[in-house]
């Protein structure tokens, strides 16, 4: 087994998860300021922004 594919799976999995994510926070009643802020650390640091986004992150729809 190459241990590439691994690799390639979980970072599959992590691109689709922060794409997830980004799409909730765009769709959140947070302001645009928040939204810009939590998309950016999403995108600097995946794994650890995502684990905080799903615990603090903005939730619900739009107001």
């Amino acid at each position: 087994m190459d241990l590439n594919v691994g690799g390639g799976i979980v970072g599959l999995i992590i691109l689709v998860l922060s794409i997830w994510a980004i799409i909730k926070i765009v769709q959140s009643g947070a302001s645009t300021v928040a939204k810009v802020l939590w998309v950016l650390f999403i995108l600097i640091v995946p794994v650890i922004g995502l684990i905080v986004w799903f615990f603090a992150g903005p939730r619900g729809g739009r107001t």
